[in-house]
């Protein structure tokens, strides 16, 4: 997808951000590259031999938790007080092969004015490798990661605000990428662009209705299948060359 389909939106609100801000799974990345779905996996194995109980059942009540807490973690720490690090490791111990190189994405990242953060519920380990693998690692400059955050997942606004206090950004000059419409209503009420990465060629169609959920809100502000089209799309309204 080109820059050009984007010549319909207004990225007045653009002008001025020197911080840009991106969750990881199925927003770095498309939701077909299949990270998340062997992560998914790997969360209903786990719960299953935690609770010895069979694995459909298992993924019905991730997916409960997921939805109740913000994380299946979150939601077993809660519910049956399990230590967080055997979990994250067994979760994030993926083929992350599966993720190509982004040159496109990388020239776009590298070319945004100010800081450029990875924001995630996701361990730092995981991010690296994935971001390693786009070939964005050189233009990030920091993670924000789920044990930083001290197990506090998005959407709850703990770590946003954690994240504010931390890197000393303005949120009034900030921009949060993001693959679920419930993690952008903090970053949206702090006075954040927020922009919304849904599927590739859906443009506003999700897996599950509770995804799409909050899609057409007011702390959704922008929408988009292809993040790097519309960087390079900001970017070309900001008057400035990638290549």
């Amino acid at each position: 997808m080109s820059a050009s389909f984007f010549t319909d939106l207004d990225f007045r609100p653009f002008e001025g951000i020197d911080t840009w801000i991106f969750d990881l799974d199925n927003t770095l990345y498309p939701p077909s590259t299949n990270l998340f779905k062997q992560m998914n996996e790997k969360m209903s194995d786990y719960v299953a031999k935690l609770l010895d109980i069979p694995q459909s059942e298992a993924t019905n009540l991730r997916e409960s938790y997921y939805k109740e807490h913000g994380t299946t973690l979150r939601g077993l720490m809660i519910e049956h007080g399990i230590h967080a690090d055997e979990f994250l490791e067994y979760v994030h111990n993926i083929d992350h092969n599966w993720v190509k190189a982004d040159p496109d994405l990388a020239k776009a990242i590298c070319a945004l004015p100010g800081k450029r953060y990875i924001f995630t519920n996701g361990t730092q380990k995981h991010a690296l490798a994935v971001a390693k693998r786009l070939g964005i690692t050189d233009h990030i400059d920091d993670i924000f990661d789920i044990v930083w955050a001290e197990l506090d997942p998005k959407p709850n606004r703990a770590p946003y605000e954690k994240l504010l206090a931390e890197t000393g950004l303005n949120p009034k000059r900030s921009a949060m990428f993001e693959d679920l419409a419930r993690n952008l209503k903090v970053p949206h009420n702090l006075g954040m662009r927020t922009i919304l990465m849904v599927p590739d060629h859906t443009q506003a169609v999700f897996e599950e209705s509770w995804q799409a959920k909050g899609s057409e809100a007011p702390h959704v502000h922008y929408v988009s299948d292809d993040l790097a089209a519309f960087l390079h799309a900001v970017l070309a309204h900001l008057g400035i060359d990638p290549t």
